[in-house]
């Protein structure tokens, strides 16, 4: 998080308008929800981990176990069955 100077960058009556609320302490401004990025989309992790559960489900699919599976994707049982009994397509 970078810090900017008030005064730099806000016009006077707002600061002064913010100056009754706080003074002195630093506060965060959020971005607007629609700025926010899904994890992974600027990366492409979210694009390859959603390609890699579906690989897992279509093997399992195919009557490969689920301890199979955790083996071959170096993965636990529990999150193989989260992956496979997921109604996520």
């Amino acid at each position: 998080m970078k810090y900017t100077n008030a005064t730099k960058i806000l016009p006077e009556k707002l600061i002064i308008e913010i100056q009754k609320y706080v003074q002195g302490e630093t506060i965060y401004i959020p971005k607007q929800v629609m700025e926010y990025n899904h994890w992974g989309s600027l990366s492409g992790g979210r694009q390859w981990l959603d390609h890699r559960n579906a690989d897992i489900r279509l093997a399992f699919k195919n009557n490969n176990s689920i301890e199979q599976l955790a083996k071959d994707y170096f993965l636990s049982i529990e999150t193989i069955k989260r992956i496979v009994y997921s109604h996520k397509k």
